[in-house]
Parts: C-alpha cells; sequence; structure tokens
C-alpha cells in the first residue's frame, strides 16, 4: 500500500479499495511487433495492451511510450518510434503499474565513402607499406565493423594483401584499390629502384621515461616512406617514426628502406610520477541526496544538486568548509554551475522544473557566499539545459529539446536575449522524447561546450567534436554569427555494445590537444535511485595543431570505469572519473598512444563513503585545481578537499588516499 493511501481519508480509502475490486488487475504488458529489425529513419507504429492474470486483455490506456537507449531511437506519446542509431533498441510501454518492452535491433547504415590515408605513396623495390581506408557512412561515422578488400591494379608492381600491406615489386607507379560495401576509393603507389645511399638512425641511442615520445628519423633523401618497427614488448613506433613506451626496458628501433635497414636503441625508465593525495576536508550537505557540479573560485565552494538547491560553503578555512544557506530553484536537477572571470555573475542550469519552463537561472554572486537568483531565461529552451560555459558577458548553453547550441548575452543580466543558434545538420532524423526532467532530443543531441580564444569546442554526443569559430576570426565568426571550423567523429557503437547512451560528454582545449570524454551510461537508469550506476567511458587526445583537420592521438581509459567531467592546470589533469573515483593525470610534454599504461597517473582518491547517498560507491563527477588544493566532487559523497603530497615510494601497488 502507498503513502498516500496510508494518510488519505477514509472515504476516499473506501473508494480506492472499491476500484481495485472492479476494475481488473494488470498483470503484464503485451508490446508488439515485440522483436523487429530496422533501419535508421523508419517510423515504426507499436501497440500495447495490458494483460490480467489469465492473459487476457485489460480495458486500461497506455500512460507511456518510451525508447531506450535515448540516443538510438525515440518514442512519441502513440507509440510511434523513429530509430536513429545503430544497436539494440528497448520500445517500453506503461499500463497500469507494469511495463511491457519489445525488441528493435537498428541495423548499421551503409558505407557510403572510404577515407583513405593518403592519395599517393612513393615506395622503394622491396619495400612494404600499410595502407589504411577507414569506412565512414553518410553523416561521417567510422565503421570499424566491416572489412576493406584491397586489390592492386598491376601486382607486378605493387603487390597488396588482405590486411592492406602493400609490397613493392619492381620500379614503376600503379593504383592499389580499397573496397567496402559498394564503396571503393584508390591510392596511387610510385615504386622506385633500390638505392644503395647508405643511411642511418637519428637518434642513434637515448634515454627516455614510459610515456616520452622520441622521433625517430632517418638521413636518407630520396622521399621514400619509410618502414619503422621495434623489438621488445611494452612500445609502439608509429609510422612517422615516433615512439612511445608504455614498460620500462631496452628497445631496438629499426627503420627500413628496401633491402637495406639500420637501427637505434631507447633504454627506458619509469616515469615515476606518483604522489600522494591527502585529503584536507569532506563534507556532505545533505545525506539523502545525490549531487552534481561544483564551482569553485575565491572562497567559495558551488555544489549543484541532483534536486531543486545550489550548496555553498565558505571555504576560506579549506580544512573546515561552512555552510551557507543554500539557493533553492523550482527543478529536479541543477546539472551546471559556473561563475563569470569576474566573479560577479553565475549561471545555473536547469532541468525538471514543474512548470516546465526550465532555461537558465541567473546569479548575483558578487557576495560569492550569498549568491541571489537575479533572472532566468527560459524563452527558446524551456524543454532543459544541461551545461552552460561563461565565455565574457555571453553563456553557451545546450538545448535538450532541439540539440543545438543557444548563446545568450547577459550585459544586461536582468535582461538576457538569445543572440544565436547553431546546430549540427547532417542528420535529419531527430525524434524527441518526453523524460522526468524534459524533451530530449535523440537524434542530435549537445552536451556541453567549452570556450577559448574565440573557438568553442562542442561534445556533441554520437556527432563528436565540433569546433566553431566564436570570435577567433579564422572563419569571420563571432558570438552571434558562429561558424563550423572542423568536425572529428566517433565510433560510438562498436567500442561499447548494445544497451548503452554513448557520446561525446566533454571537451577541453588545452595546448594543441583537445580532451574529448565519452559518457557511457546504461539505456535505463536513475541518478536519484539508490542503485549502483554501471558505467563506461574512455578520454579520447586529440591534436588540433592543425585545426582544420583534428586527429586523435591518443587514450586515457581507467580500465571497468567511466569518464566524466575535467580540468586542465600545468600539465596536470585533474578529473570525476565517475565509479573509478578522482584521478589526477601527468599531460606533460607531446602526447600518444594509451597515457593509462604508460604510467602517467599522479594519484587517485577513491570517492566512497559509507554514510553517502550510495553507500560505499564512488561516482566522481569532476574535479576542479585552486589555490594549491584540488577539489572533487562525487554524486553521492559530496565534496572532497585534497591536497597532492609527497611522491610515493617507488614499488608502490596503490594509489587510493588514505582517509
Amino acid at each position: 500500500m502507498s503513502n498516500s493511501v496510508r494518510v488519505c481519508s477514509l472515504l476516499l480509502f473506501c473508494v480506492l479499495q472499491a476500484n481495485a475490486q472492479t476494475t481488473p488487475q494488470v498483470a503484464s504488458v503485451k508490446v508488439e511487433p515485440s522483436d523487429i529489425t530496422a533501419q535508421i529513419g523508419q517510423s515504426l507504429q507499436f501497440k500495447a495492451v495490458g494483460l490480467d492474470a489469465s492473459g487476457r486483455p485489460v480495458e486500461a490506456p497506455v500512460t507511456m511510450w518510451f525508447a531506450a537507449p535515448w540516443d538510438v531511437g525515440s518514442a512519441d506519446a502513440t507509440g510511434l518510434v523513429r530509430p536513429q542509431a545503430p544497436g539494440l533498441l528497448r520500445v517500453g510501454a506503461k499500463v497500469g503499474d507494469k511495463v511491457g518492452y519489445a525488441r528493435v535491433m537498428v541495423q548499421q547504415p551503409a558505407v557510403a565513402k572510404l577515407e583513405m590515408s593518403a592519395t599517393r605513396v612513393l615506395m622503394m623495390a622491396g619495400q612494404h607499406a600499410q595502407l589504411s581506408a577507414i569506412p565512414r557512412t553518410t553523416n561521417g561515422d567510422p565503421r570499424t565493423d566491416v572489412a576493406v578488400q584491397w586489390k592492386s591494379q598491376d601486382p607486378s608492381v605493387v603487390n597488396v594483401d588482405e590486411a592492406g600491406v602493400a609490397t613493392a615489386v619492381r620500379p614503376g607507379e600503379t593504383s592499389v584499390h580499397a573496397m567496402s560495401d559498394t564503396t571503393s576509393a584508390s591510392i596511387t603507389v610510385a615504386v622506385v629502384a633500390q638505392s644503395q645511399e647508405r643511411f642511418d638512425v637519428e637518434p642513434e641511442t637515448t634515454k627516455a621515461r614510459t610515456g616520452d615520445v622520441v622521433h625517430f628519423t632517418v638521413s636518407a633523401k630520396n622521399g621514400s616512406a619509410v618502414n619503422w618497427s621495434v623489438e621488445g614488448d611494452g612500445a609502439t613506433v608509429w609510422p612517422d617514426g615516433a615512439f612511445v613506451a608504455e614498460r620500462p626496458g631496452t628497445y631496438v628501433v629499426t627503420a627500413s628502406l628496401g633491402e637495406r635497414h639500420a637501427v637505434g636503441s631507447v633504454v627506458v625508465r619509469p616515469r615515476e610520477v606518483e604522489r600522494e593525495l591527502e585529503v584536507v576536508a569532506h563534507v556532505i550537505p545533505d545525506k539523502n541526496m545525490p549531487y552534481a557540479e561544483e564551482w569553485i573560485f575565491g572562497n567559495a565552494a558551488y555544489l549543484a544538486s541532483i534536486g531543486d538547491k545550489l550548496w555553498v560553503y565558505d571555504i576560506s578555512d579549506p580544512a573546515n568548509p561552512k555552510l551557507q544557506d543554500p539557493v533553492a530553484v523550482d527543478a529536479r536537477l541543477i546539472n551546471d554551475v559556473s561563475v563569470s572571470a569576474d566573479g560577479k555573475v553565475g549561471v545555473m542550469t536547469r532541468e525538471g522544473s514543474s512548470t516546465r519552463k526550465n532555461g537558465i537561472v541567473f546569479l548575483d554572486t558578487s557576495d560569492p557566499l550569498h549568491p541571489k537568483v537575479v533572472s532566468e531565461y527560459t524563452q527558446t529552451v524551456t524543454g532543459g539545459v544541461h551545461s552552460a560555459f561563461i565565455n565574457t558577458h555571453y553563456a553557451y548553453i545546450t538545448d535538450d529539446a532541439t540539440g543545438s547550441l543557444r548563446i545568450i548575452d547577459f550585459q544586461d543580466v536582468k535582461n538576457p536575449k538569445e543572440v544565436a543558434r547553431w546546430q549540427v545538420n547532417n542528420n535529419d532524423i531527430v525524434g524527441t522524447t518526453e523524460y522526468p526532467l524534459g524533451i530530449i532530443s535523440s537524434g542530435r543531441f549537445l552536451h556541453d561546450v567549452f570556450v577559448e580564444d574565440g573557438l568553442a569546442y562542442l561534445s556533441y554526443w554520437r556527432d563528436g567534436l565540433v569546433i566553431l569559430d566564436v570570435g577567433n576570426g579564422m572563419k569571420g565568426g563571432s558570438p552571434e554569427n558562429p561558424q563550423l571550423v572542423s568536425q572529428l567523429r566517433f565510433d560510438y557503437h562498436e567500442p561499447y555494445g548494445n544497451g548503452w547512451n554513448a557520446g561525446a560528454h566533454t571537451a577541453y582545449r588545452y595546448k594543441n590537444y583537445v580532451f574529448v570524454g565519452d559518457e557511457v551510461l546504461p539505456a535505463e537508469y536513475n541518478l536519484a535511485g539508490k542503485f549502483r550506476i554501471p558505467v563506461q567511458g574512455v578520454v579520447h587526445v586529440v591534436d588540433v595543431s592543425d585545426i582544420a583537420h583534428p586527429k586523435q592521438v591518443a587514450t586515457y581509459a581507467v580500465p571497468e570505469a567511466g569518464s566524466h567531467n575535467f580540468w586542465i592546470e600545468d600539465d596536470l589533469l585533474y578529473m570525476g572519473y565517475y565509479n573509478g573515483g578522482g584521478r589526477v593525470l601527468d599531460v606533460s610534454g607531446e602526447l600518444r598512444g594509451d597515457l593509462y599504461r604508460q604510467g602517467r597517473e599522479v594519484a587517485r582518491l577513491a570517492t566512497g563513503d559509507p554514510d553517502g547517498f550510495r553507500s560505499n560507491l564512488p561516482m566522481a563527477w569532476g574535479g576542479q585545481p585552486h589555490n594549491g588544493l584540488i577539489y572533487f566532487n562525487d554524486i553521492n559523497s559530496g565534496l572532497w578537499i585534497t591536497r597532492l603530497g609527497k611522491p610515493k615510494m617507488t614499488g608502490s601497488i596503490t594509489g587510493e588516499a588514505n582517509h
């Protein structure tokens, strides 16, 4: 019996009892069609009926339709479903208090083009080279699950095997063709005669730490591609001669030009960057509430909630944070909070408002410990705003309902106004689904924004990383007129499998890299529930030295854990890695390969707490450095204030903080 029944009047209780006796009880829900295969873009009509314990239909309406994962498809209130990405889609219908499901296997879209690594290659007779072709769909998604077939137009000049390894046979020129599905592409290969010119590898010998990138070159000047290889398990050498080791040891690097070879060597020692992470203070404002974003500035720490409150702490004495009066708003999730560079204006995002007018809330933070609501903006973003980024007097915000970027000018903070809207247009299949927190777009979803030096870096979920000119000048853009610079798409289906919401979650520009974090959550989950939420997700390291052609060069992935928010300062990346706790990563120098396996982790913190919202379960949201300390926030356990201590002793096997 529900609590509402327990406290109702006797008359109402009798009415409820009478209804229970005259209305058949729904024991199960049948959804049809129950198991089908579909293509992206199809419109699928489903029907559902409640059944009693004997399997007979019950006269009761469907009160809710939904599709999960939400980024694979959408469902409207009539049961019309639209698949929008490949994977397994579960269609749910609720009748009474029961839910029934149907399965839709959404097929991968066909390969539309092959992206070749080059258009022309110069080789020397007797030499081999690995050719590369990436199959991509119409919207540019890579298809890592399909094979590429290779064929040489003239095998007597260049022979190519099933793996795309080309072997130069004799001088001449020919084309090598790559084929996948019904799509093909070609590369021209020119072969020159063997040269007797002597060449050497430079450097001949060198030393490095794990994770350091060493660039090997050869002295030959004929322009032929060099084949690089490395002896020893635990290191990689790239086609451009870049070497990096994950394990200490001695490695021999070989350069091959036809039948001639030259070698160099590297002695690699451990990176040894691990340090102790000391807990200065730990506070949980309300043990019955989960938490979201943090923002630390001056002597104030703001902690947003998966609820209706923004919690405020005085951290003038970081070892003894003092809780101030919270700011309450009409919301079920304050996902994001940030403050302008001058510390005078704050912005909170809002989802799940009872009035269905979500949008953003502006705060007067001139007195940081006593922020006041000064205005709100809801006109074009009533469906909900997930994230916001402040840059000068503009707030770059995400619109849940349309998956678009909205730019709000708050120079007059009491009268904010929208000055621009921008969205990806390579996917016209956009459906929306109403969730408890608002309306969410399934076919196009913008999750987060980072703005620096007139460039906006958009984490565009399944559309990957999008870079806009919003004042840099390279494309003539401005906050009122954003212009596309480039885009990098990732495969979000094959790496994580079926049953997950997966996409580009956050982005952060640091030096010549953009760090793009994946967020990977189950098809169905409840942040406000007490159960453990499984997660996945890696961080992609993208080289943007040629910003028109961004490329992934490295990854950071904590095994069996999921990435979330991060902050980078002075060559250290601070992040919440969800169930992996708080993490500190060395991102100094050039980055290539697997940063986790290279020993670049500096420190880690287990953020589980027995008195947390979910007892002893870490779910770290993010990390932010401030005044020599590191602030980690956790969904389950609130705010952690820490500092990096002494280097760990060689041979240490754990990075957990003692607390």
